[in-house]
């Protein structure tokens, strides 16, 4: 079993920042790709940004240049830095890790949300 647990959100002014942290815990043998997700009020979630064991990195386009994700494998734990925030960053934001265990079999595992509101 695995745990995600988030933290890091808040309510904001446009054009700050704010970190968003996600600690993995649990008997895992490793934990493979880690990624944020966001859903704003009335859409689908979407993927934001995600970076492999390797440190592979991807992100959506409307956070390219404002927002890093990084990973701590010592701590397992993912962060998203997120500068220059808009209103539009509004939304729920989610971790998501992909975990393997001995066996070689993958798991999927959602943390809480936590809540970014930006202000205008």
């Amino acid at each position: 079993q695995v745990q995600l647990v988030e933290s890091g959100g808040g309510l904001v002014q446009a054009g700050v920042s704010l970190r968003l942290s996600c600690a993995a815990s649990g008997s895992i043998f490793s934990f493979n790709r880690m990624s944020w997700y966001r859903q704003a009020p009335g859409k689908q979630r979407e993927l934001v940004a995600t970076i492999t064991s390797a440190g592979n990195t991807n992100y959506a386009d409307s956070v390219k240049g404002r927002f890093t994700i990084s990973r701590d494998n010592a701590k397992n734990t993912v962060y998203l830095q997120m500068n220059s925030l808009k209103p539009e960053d509004t939304a729920v934001y989610y971790c998501n890790v992909v975990a393997m265990a001995v066996s070689g079999a993958k798991y999927d595992y959602w943390g809480q949300g936590t809540q970014v509101t930006v202000s205008s």
